[in-house]
């Protein structure tokens, strides 16, 4: 690869995990956890990757060695560039210290002059929406403000690398998409930029290429499209653990696995965005390797921070059949969605009518709601209510 700016090298990473003490001496007992094993890749010069994969991956681990923040234990990481990272929420701010003195504190860490960060003052607080509270002590801001700041801090200072971690999340939607239109408008000027997101909408409208990582190694490093159906694919046994206990990892002993789940709107086109109020047709492609008795076909949809926001179930809208023997489709025509704007999920399971035995499951496509009002700050879902006027019984006139 030409213009390589970051190579890894046999990443490893090591961690001393305390498990118990002896009741003998007192020693604590421990072992060896490796976060990172034997990771190798390079990434060009002006590439926007993603770093996707579940929970205890490794992904904040490999993006902390790659800022510098610690060390591989084994191996090396090359970078040719100045790194701006947005980690957590609070990394690189001194709590004490007002969002203005911040600017400056990170501007210094990055080598830039006193003159240098004044001439992008006024642009990073603009971008970060906070002008009336910039002399305000960072301890004081709210976790949306100290990522708004965060983000344009780490954005518009002078950098050639910007390492994202899962922080965004933190934001509303409005500056969720103002973050990535920025960071498209990066990349096209060469800055290289690593995403890591569990929102795999953004990473699709973002990214051309991911590195998806499993128990801390490299899995897949290749086209989007290609890494997250993988990924998901592996989700869907992941999150189905009731199942596997049940019937096993070996899915081809389960009774009805569901192949794919497609989004589509009411005309049957695929969708990813849906509008506030607008309804979703849902279908369900799966195989029947053995007879169930009255199949419950279900879906849930979670937002992006894994929150169950609703769920519909066959078998409680009165759709069921004493045995299901073939394989088929079955569709979902959900109500008007009144989910307020966020990023969503969808998963698929197949219960019995009780609810007490699950014999197959998945995990589907994510998909975003828009609306230009109703964001998180209205909950999960806002339904229209029934408002009247009235007079206080303190404006009766007496002996009314």
């Amino acid at each position: 690869m030409s213009d390589v700016v970051i190579r890894a090298e046999s990443l490893g990473k090591r961690y001393r995990i305390a498990r118990s003490k002896s009741r003998r001496n007192g020693f604590q007992k421990s072992e060896d956890f490796w976060a990172l094993k034997d990771l190798s890749f390079e990434i060009g010069r002006g590439e926007v990757v993603g770093v996707i994969g579940h929970n205890g991956a490794g992904k904040s681990t490999l993006l902390k060695i790659l800022s510098r923040i610690t060390e591989p234990t084994v191996g090396r990481a090359r970078i040719r560039g100045r790194v701006a990272s947005l980690l957590e929420v609070g990394t690189g701010f001194h709590p004490d210290l007002s969002g203005r003195e911040n600017i400056y504190l990170n501007g210094s860490i990055l080598g830039m002059t006193r003159l240098e960060i004044r001439k992008k003052f006024d642009e990073i607080v603009d971008f970060a929406e906070i002008g009336q509270f910039i002399d305000t002590p960072v301890k004081r801001y709210s976790s949306g403000m100290y990522v708004r700041l965060a983000f344009s801090v780490a954005a518009h200072l002078e950098l050639e690398i910007l390492v994202v971690d899962e922080v965004l999340a933190v934001g509303d939607v409005g500056f969720q998409r103002k973050c990535m239109d920025y960071m498209q408008k990066l990349a096209r000027s060469g800055i290289t930029i690593l995403l890591v997101s569990h929102n795999l909408f953004a990473v699709k409208a973002m990214c051309r290429r991911v590195l998806s990582l499993s128990a801390g190694r490299l899995q897949f490093d290749g086209a989007t499209a290609e890494g997250i159906e993988l990924y998901e694919k592996g989700s869907g046994l992941a999150a189905n653990l009731p199942m596997i206990v049940i019937n096993g990892e070996d899915t081809g002993q389960w009774p009805i696995v569901i192949r794919f789940i497609e989004l589509l709107d009411l005309d049957g086109e695929s969708r990813a965005v849906y509008d506030y109020g607008e309804r979703m047709r849902v279908r369900m492609h799966y195989e029947v390797r053995r007879p169930v008795k009255y199949p419950n076909f279900y879906l849930g949809i979670r937002r992006s921070d894994n929150v169950v926001c609703c769920s519909f179930s066959a078998a409680r809208d009165g759709v069921t059949a004493p045995s299901l023997d073939h394989s088929g489709v079955i569709e979902l025509l959900t109500p008007p969605l009144r989910l307020v704007s966020d990023m969503y999920g969808a998963h698929a399971a197949v219960w019995d009518r009780e609810f007490k035995n699950i014999y197959g499951g998945q995990i589907g496509p994510s998909f975003h709601v828009r609306d230009e009002v109703l964001n998180e700050h209205f909950g999960v879902f806002h339904v229209p209510a029934e408002w009247r006027w009235g007079v206080s019984d303190d404006n009766k006139e007496v002996g009314s």
